[in-house]
Parts: C-alpha cells; structure tokens; sequence
C-alpha cells in the first residue's frame, strides 16, 4: 500500500491482524442520513447532512464494505437491479467510485438452488471482498473462491477464465451477453467440487492474503434439520493459490467432525520476530493456531500442519454436574463466529452463535500465541464472562479492547488485564463489529441506530444516529470517510463543511 492510499480499508479488519481500526481522521459525530421518500426505499438526498454520496443497495445487505485505489467494493442481493439482463433472486458485489458512489462494474451471480441449505434466499454475497494489487478475491454464494480483475471488463477479458456469459447465466442457461460493467473473473475454485464442502445456509468468510497464498474459510456446517454434518471430513479451512486458484492444502485437525452449526468466521494471521501463525475460530468452540506452509500427511497429502488449540468456552459452558450441555440451549457451548484480532503476540476472540439462536452465555479470551499444542489450561492469559454471545470481531487500540454482543452491549476491557472499564446499552441486537477510529467507536445496531462513543477509559455517549434501517455489517473508515451500510443502501458520511464541501481530513 503506497503512503498516498495509506488509510485505504482493502479487506475485512483493514489487515491480516483483523484489528478493526481505522488510522484516518477528520471523521463527524453529527450526521444525517435523509429521510426515505413516502412508502419507497428511495432517500431524499436534499436532507442529509455531512453525506458525501448515497449508492443503492439491494433489500438485503450483511457484507462488509472494503476501499482500495479509489474503489468500493461491497455485497448485496439483487432485489434493486441495476441491469435489466439480471432479475430475480441473485447475489452481488458491487464497485463503486470512492469519490462519486458510481457503479463501475458488479459481479453478479446466480443462486446455487438449495434454498435455505445452502445458499438462503435473498441474503446476497455476504463475504468482504480483499483486495490486493490488481485482484479482488472473495467467495461467492455458489461456494466459490472467486478471483476478479479491479478494473472490470472495461479493460477486456483477462486472465484463463473466459466464460462470464455462462456463468452470470447460470448453468443450463444460453450465456448472457457481457457488457463493460460486469465483472472481469480470473479464476474460480469450487469448494463443494474440490473439497466435499456441505455449506450451511450461506458461504460466508473473508479471504485472507498472507504473501502468495490464500487463507479461506470454508463454510462448512451441518444439514438444515441441524441434525447431521454431511461433510464431517471436509476441511473447515483452505490454503490456495492465489495466482491460479489452486488449491494448496486443507486443515486436518478434524473441526468439521465437532462442528456445532457452521463455519463462518474469517482467518487472521500472527507475524512478529517470534511467530508465524494462522489463526482461526473453530466451528467447535476452539481457537487454532496454524503454520504457514502445509506439510504432508502420512498418505502424502499437503495439510495445515496445527500448532496449537484453545478452547474458549469455559468447563461449565460444556459440561454441569458431569453431564454434557446440549448445543444452542442459552448456558451451553458456542462456536467462534466473530474473527480473531491479533494484538502484539496475543489472540483475542469473542464466542457466540447464530443470531436465529438468540442471546445466551458468551466468553471473550486473551490467548498468548507462543504454546504449542493443547494451550487450554497454559496460555490463557484473561477471559470475561460478562458478555454475551457475540458474532462480532474486537477493535484494540492504546491498549484498550472493543467489545460487542448480540444482546446490544458494548465493552470496554484493558488489553493487558481484562479490567472492565465500562459497558454500555444501545438497546438493539448488535450483528455488527465496533470501528475505533478518529478517537470514536462506531457502533450500529439491528434497530438501525449508529452509535458513537469516545474510544478511552471513561465512558462518554457522543452521538447515535437514526440510520432508518437496520444495520447487519459493520462501519469501515477510510480517507476521511465513514461508509455505513444498512440493508438497503451504502452511506458515504463525511466532513463536507457548512458550504457542502468536503473537508480535508
């Protein structure tokens, strides 16, 4: 990243440490979205204060925006076609221009056709596409690794794939014409062909880019009566290629026969003078920790060599009075659905399940990342019971943890020490993930209200924000601006000063 794109917001947590923190400034606390146009999902545009730009989104909107080189890249559904080739139920991810809010080119992609199983109705692309260089990788609804051109197809067709038309038609479909605004792919891989992968209701991670290699979630779960796992042998987490799609070695450590429910945390990735560690949250409930080139197994088989495992449910989260707590009840064990955030040599993560389960028990762990095998009982360094089940990853900054939960709390704890500094209500289930940047913790919530808190030890409420819809993915920052996405539409929100012009940061 050049020092001239340094505040750029390339893949979900900004970086491989997953650490929601945003180094830009100049960002408001006062700002007004506008008002929706009668019974429409159209904003009136002339009542929004401090809005740079407003991009329509689909009716349904959980993936995470992320900027690079002038680009916003962002997931949806299809249910405001912006193309008349394209109608009906489908998946998107959209480039806009960071200065505008224009479309430049959209990846629009067909429904796998399991229904809920596998690939839920109108939920969209809910991965938060990584981009690096002249690549954006992301995994579709359809279970694919997916590498795109940044440029779209207005500068041809590159790279070996060479049938956009069949795949934006589907399969069985005479092939659609490809226009300049669609998505230039350059190659896929198919989890569900390549490694037996049973996604659960929807295939949801963040590609993780460490050097030439991807870190993929998979996705995996169990079936859609929650009874069985299909796959209980397929890998939860994959290594690719990220040049040719290739699939370079699958973890072996057995997480697909203890899932609980599904696999949809992201990877982060431990790089220091002492370590060298993938970091993941397992669909049972465990932290694990990952070498970064595969080794062979004793069939000859490339895998994720592990170097250790945590589990973050406390003892009595699994077992009371010697007998085994069943999954899903409010004080039993979950998976970890949030990403890990590595801080100075220290794994810190949050438990929680599917907000469809409700509220219930959680658990937030400091791990120290040099152990080797079982580190359970040897390296946990803190933990806080006090918060619920939470599917959203931390924010750390000047020694200071972020934390949020289903319920609708937010935290604040000592990284060093686990202290409690304060805790505050915003009253509606939190999905979303705090953002610490410009001195301020951006929160939004189910109920569509942005919050915004002063990031330090003192507990200060600075503003919250009518959204006018709820809000499922999380606040980024970038260059001097915030970007909210509600379920309908991408906000741009801006210091633009009492004359509308924007401000520099």
């Amino acid at each position: 990243m050049n020092a001239a794109r340094a505040q750029d917001w390339p893949m979900w947590g900004r970086d491989i440490t997953r650490n929601m923190v945003s180094t830009t400034t100049g960002l408001p606390s006062d700002f007004n979205c506008g008002e929706f146009i009668g019974a429409t999902d159209q904003i009136d545009a002339s009542r929004t204060v401090n809005v740079k730009w407003i991009a329509k989104l689909g009716s349904q909107a959980y993936g995470n925006p992320t900027i690079l080189d002038g680009r916003v890249y962002v997931g949806t559904n299809n249910d405001s076609p912006r193309d008349d080739r394209f109608t009906g139920d489908r998946s998107v991810l959209y480039c806009f221009d960071e200065a505008t809010g224009e479309m430049i080119w959209m990846l629009n992609v067909p429904k796998l056709g399991t229904g809920k199983v596998s690939d839920w109705e109108y939920l969209g692309i809910c991965s938060s596409p990584t981009i690096e260089g002249e690549r954006v990788y992301l995994v579709t609804n359809l279970c694919e690794v997916t590498c795109l051109d940044v440029h779209g197809m207005a500068n041809g067709n590159d790279g070996p794939f060479k049938e956009e038309g069949q795949y934006l038609a589907g399969k069985g479909n005479p092939p659609m014409e490809v226009r300049p605004t669609d998505a230039d792919i350059i190659w896929t891989l198919n989890m569900i062909d390549e490694c037996g992968v049973f996604p659960h209701n929807i295939t949801s991670s963040s590609v993780l880019v460490v050097g030439d290699q991807l870190w993929v979630t998979t996705s995996n779960g169990v079936d859609y009566g929650h009874v069985e796992t299909p796959a209980p042998n397929a890998p939860s987490l994959i290594l690719v290629d990220k040049k040719t799609g290739t699939l370079l070695a699958e973890e072996a450590s057995g997480l697909s026969s203890r899932i609980f429910h599904c696999n949809w945390t992201s990877p982060a990735y431990l790089r220091s003078d002492r370590l060298d560690l993938g970091i993941f949250g397992g669909p049972d409930g465990w932290v694990y920790a990952f070498a970064p080139e595969p080794v062979e197994d004793e069939q000859g088989y490339p895998i994720l060599k592990e170097v250790w495992r945590f589990d973050a449910n406390p003892a009595e989260y699994r077992v009371r009075d010697g007998k085994k707590i069943r999954y899903a009840t409010r004080a039993g064990p979950s998976e970890v659905l949030a990403t890990p955030v590595v801080y100075k040599d220290r794994v810190y993560v949050a438990i929680g399940q599917d907000p469809e389960h409700g509220e219930g028990a959680g658990n937030l762990v400091c791990i120290d990342a040099s152990g080797r095998g079982d580190v359970t009982s040897t390296h946990r360094v803190w933990s806080y019971q006090k918060i619920a089940r939470s599917i959203s990853t931390l924010a750390i900054h000047d020694g200071l943890v972020y934390a949020a939960d289903f319920s609708g709390f937010v935290y604040c704890l000592d990284a060093e020490t686990g202290k409690e500094y304060w805790v505050h209500d915003t009253k509606g289930h939190i999905w979303a993930s705090p953002l610490v940047a410009d001195g301020k913790v951006f929160i939004g919530n189910e109920d569509g209200y942005m919050t915004i808190l002063a990031a330090g030890r003192e507990l200060k409420v600075i503003n919250e924000v009518d959204m006018k819809s709820p809000i499922y993915s999380s606040a980024i920052a970038a260059n001097g601006v915030l970007y909210v996405a509600t379920h309908t539409h991408l906000f741009a929100i801006a210091n633009l000063g009492p004359a509308g012009a924007e401000e520099s940061p």
